[in-house]
Order: structure tokens, then sequence, then C-alpha cells
């Protein structure tokens, strides 16, 4: 049972899933390396170790015990993978890593380019670059938001300009009624 969750957890840290929908080298590395560093943090017990654990319970219930850890385990590894791999799509990892692959690559064709930047500041200028598209968005938020006052202080203007109804239905009634008293005041004539 012991190699079955030691060769579980090596064969989910040996295939290598596509981070962003990408297959770039620096993609490949980074989903090892995070495969490699969950394999050690969720690593098995032993079955010995089980069985020491929960020494009053039967052989039988140890066996199960042992079994259902392996799945957890199995399972657990599966889940944490999925989850980065869902991040890795939603904060885009693989576009940026890709980016900066085509940064290097374009650098190292480069022969006028003498001094080879580094990972930092291929980092720095897509740093730089997603700030200046937040302050951007930022900017067309509060020009909204403006905008949105603005209608909502005219609407509100417009509101407290416009004659109160009730006012108008007064002076309509009183019309009405004094023309129906008219009518009949001058039959009678």
């Amino acid at each position: 049972m012991e190699k079955a969750t030691s060769s579980a957890a090596s064969a989910s840290a040996a295939a290598p899933a596509k981070i962003g929908g990408g297959g770039s080298r620096r993609q490949s590395d980074l989903n090892r390396s995070f495969k490699l560093a969950i394999r050690s943090l969720l690593t098995s017990c032993s079955k010995q170790e089980l069985a020491k654990a929960f020494s009053k319970f039967s052989n039988a219930e140890q066996e199960s015990l042992h079994r259902l850890f392996i799945q957890v385990i199995t399972s657990l590894h599966k889940m944490v993978e999925d989850e980065f791999e869902s991040l890795c799509l939603e904060t885009q990892v693989g576009t940026a890593l890709e980016t900066v692959e085509q940064l290097v690559e374009e650098q190292n064709l480069d022969p006028l380019f003498s001094e080879k930047s580094n990972i930092m500041d291929a980092a720095k200028s897509l740093s730089m670059e997603k700030k200046n598209e937040i302050h951007y968005l930022m900017g067309m938020l509060e020009k909204a938001e403006e905008q949105n006052r603005r209608i909502r202080d005219r609407v509100e203007l417009l509101k407290q300009k416009m004659p109160d109804d009730s006012g108008i239905s007064v002076v309509m009634e009183k019309f009405k009624s004094g023309n129906l008293s008219y009518g009949t005041c001058s039959n009678g004539i």
C-alpha cells in the first residue's frame, strides 16, 4: 500500500500539465517545480506509522484506514494541482511566461543587444505595463462614476423643477367646478 501512495504521488508529479493553455519551457518548469513542492508537502506515512498511530484499532480497521488515507492523499494531490492550474489560467500566468520567453528569445537573436536582460527586468517591464493598465482602468472608472453622479444630479434637479402634480390637480378641480357652476347659473336665467 505504501508503494501505491508513492507511485500515485510520483505519477501525478511526473505528468506535466500546461499552465494557462500554453506549452513553453518556463511553464513546464513552473509546473514541475510546483508538483515537486506539493509532493514533498503531502507525503504519505507508512502503513507501520499508521498502525502505530491507531494501535487500538483492529488490523482490518487499520488496513481500511490506510486505504482511505491513500485515497485522500491522492485526491488531495489532484485537487491542489487542479486549483493551481485554475489559478494559473485565471491570472494568465501562461501568457506572462510566454511574453517573458518571447522577450528573452528576441534579445538573444538581436546582435545589437549587448547587455543581456534578466528575468527581473522582464518581470519589472510586465509589472509596469500592468500598473499602467490598472491606472488607465481606474481613470476610466472615475470618469464613469463622475458621469453617473452628474446624471443623478441632473435628474434630481429636473425633479425639483417639475411642478407639483397635487397643486395642478387642485387648480384643475377648481377650474372644472367653476365651469360647471357657470353653466348651471346661465341655464337658470
